[in-house]
């Protein structure tokens, strides 16, 4: 039996090929160097496993035209094939990333998010109040992962394992 990176040659004798992956955190907090932004150290290194590098990583406060703007940034010219946005998911009234992530999606993709809350359930009731969405624009995925550093571990890893064969049909390869 094949393992699953070792089904993904990059053309180099050996080489993986990794999914390039951009990590947008989402928090007026951590933006003004208020607090440390651990949940996106934790998605940064999951993203290892997928395998994915992470090319491009950033905080910006909880505004909803930066948000889109760096979403479509990553999609439209750095050309990543995941990104991974954490935080802005919960109820208050500055938590817009959701509403961000969907104007500037194609096409939603509500089995992700589903999955997430499925098996973040069994371990909090509190999984039921995330607002995360996820969706695909050209031949990007964007998935909203919860700020907190718990909830978006959690989340990453109860989708990952799916993760790369989503990935290689939005890329139209053998999957």
């Amino acid at each position: 039996m094949r393992s699953e990176q070792s089904e993904r040659p990059n053309g180099a004798e050996g080489q993986i090929e990794r999914y390039k992956v951009a990590v947008l955190t989402i928090s007026d907090r951590c933006f003004k160097g208020q607090r440390e932004d651990e949940s996106g150290k934790i998605v940064r290194d999951i993203v290892k496993r997928l395998p994915g590098e992470v090319v491009k990583y950033e905080i910006v406060p909880d505004d909803i035209k930066v948000i889109k703007e760096r979403i479509i940034d990553y999609c439209d010219n750095l050309k990543v094939g995941l990104v991974l946005t954490n935080g802005g998911t919960g109820f208050t009234k500055r938590d817009l990333t959701p509403e961000a992530t969907r104007e500037v999606i194609e096409r939603e993709v509500p089995g992700i998010p589903e999955a997430m809350r499925v098996e973040c359930l069994k371990l909090t009731k509190r999984a039921m109040l995330s607002r995360a969405i996820a969706g695909i624009r050209g031949k990007t995925l964007i998935i909203n992962l919860p700020g907190s550093a718990k909830g978006a571990r959690e989340s990453l890893e109860a989708i990952l394992e799916g993760l790369p064969h989503g990935l290689d049909m939005i890329l139209e390869k053998d999957h």
